[in-house]
């Protein structure tokens, strides 16, 4: 018996199809509504698809699902875009009951459990390319759920977990009677995954690392796989793409605990901030961040170059808000050693910005004042930075 081809179906304007109009309507509700009111004899029906998932190679997979009487072999490889297609085209029980394809590629991820590590990847990166209907259809969550449940596996098993976070003494004092083979090895087996996570767009990572945080991974590995994502990421992407990356990973790393995340890096993705266009809250953010663990920068820190139209030296408006986010609960919530500390450190700043003639008196003065006096046990460093300023500016002067 003869086919009868009465659709024409433009995929992406990849390959044009000629198909049953009946076979697919039989099984496909978007087909189905689309032409319910035409009359059996019309001629040159048409559909044009331009968003179509997996292309004309997906549409041909889901055309021999329906003319093989809703039977198709499911795999992780392509179980992504069938799921996503079949949304799309409305091929759910309303059209054809038990042999539907949306409950026939969920019935296929309940085996999700079962795939490998490389297959749970495919089937991943194959949803960011379909996010919207991905995301809608549950499916890049089922996968992202499998993900998490391995990686979490994976840290949960290793003898030291928290080793991933140089800054915190405490998980330090926790590890070291160990070697530094010990350390290595347990590092590498909470941190194998960073690799291979950052191929995946920053949308999903979004979603991945929001799910972390609610199912109480450690908040140092999320922080370090962040900063990796950032710096492997960064160089490949458009000046738009970058600012993207940047606000949200910042975003991403606020919503942690922040004495876990390395004020090191925190320094480090200021000054790649520095030539990107970031909001103004992102901004703060950051700042906020790093001004909470002031007490733990270096002077080479401190010296970030200033904004491109200002003719001082060092961003000495960066260093004031720091130390402003840095007491920003108050001088009697904070340690007098970790105020010292800060103290010595801002004088140090103070020395080092002194001969710059171009730095306005409001702006010196704004930094000597930034601290208060019983953060200081002496003000002989203040008094020397003061007269070096102004025998600068005499000179300047004249």
């Amino acid at each position: 018996m003869e086919a009868y081809c009465d659709l024409e179906v433009d995929v992406n304007g990849e390959e044009v199809f000629m198909v049953d109009m009946k076979v697919l309507s039989s099984y496909s509700g978007s087909i189905k509504k689309m032409f319910s009111k035409s009359k059996g004899g019309k001629r040159n029906l048409k559909v044009i698809y331009h968003d179509f998932p997996g292309g004309a190679e997906n549409f041909e997979l889901i055309t021999r699902f329906c003319y093989n009487n809703g039977k198709i072999n499911i795999n992780p490889f392509n179980i992504t875009d069938l799921n996503c297609a079949a949304y799309l085209m409305e091929m759910d029980k309303g059209v054809t009951g038990s042999k539907n394809l949306i409950d026939q590629t969920e019935k296929s991820l309940e085996d999700i459990k079962y795939w490998t590590w490389s297959e749970l990847m495919a089937a991943l990166k194959r949803c960011q390319d379909f996010f919207p209907v991905a995301s809608s259809s549950g499916m890049i969550e089922k996968c992202l759920d499998s993900l998490l449940g391995r990686i979490a596996s994976s840290c949960e098993t290793s003898p030291c977990p928290s080793v991933s976070s140089p800054d915190s003494s405490k998980l330090r004092a926790s590890c070291d009677t160990r070697s530094s083979e010990s350390l290595k090895s347990s590092f590498l087996r909470v941190t194998w995954w960073f690799k291979d996570l950052v191929q995946l767009d920053i949308h999903v990572i979004e979603m991945l690392v929001k799910s972390m945080v609610s199912r109480n991974l450690n908040h140092s590995i999320i922080s370090k796989f962040l900063f990796h994502y950032q710096k492997t990421r960064l160089a490949s992407t458009s000046s738009d793409e970058k600012i993207r990356m940047v606000e949200s990973v910042v975003e991403m790393l606020y919503s942690l605990d922040l004495s876990t995340v390395s004020y090191k890096r925190l320094f480090g993705m200021l000054r790649v901030s520095s030539h990107v266009n970031i909001s103004k809250c992102c901004r703060c953010k950051l700042e906020s961040m790093i001004g909470l663990q002031l007490d733990q920068a270096t002077l080479d820190d401190f010296l970030v170059p200033s904004p491109v139209r200002a003719h001082y030296l060092y961003d000495v408006n960066l260093v004031i808000r720091l130390v402003k986010s840095f007491l920003a609960k108050g001088v009697w919530c904070l340690p007098l050693s970790r105020l010292k500390k800060v103290a010595s450190l801002v004088d140090l700043y103070i020395a080092e910005v002194a001969p710059d003639p171009q730095l306005k008196p409001s702006k010196f003065l704004a930094l000597i004042r930034a601290l208060p006096d019983s953060a200081r046990d002496s003000f002989d460093g203040i008094y020397h930075s003061v007269d070096l300023y102004l025998e600068v500016c005499y000179i300047y002067i004249l």
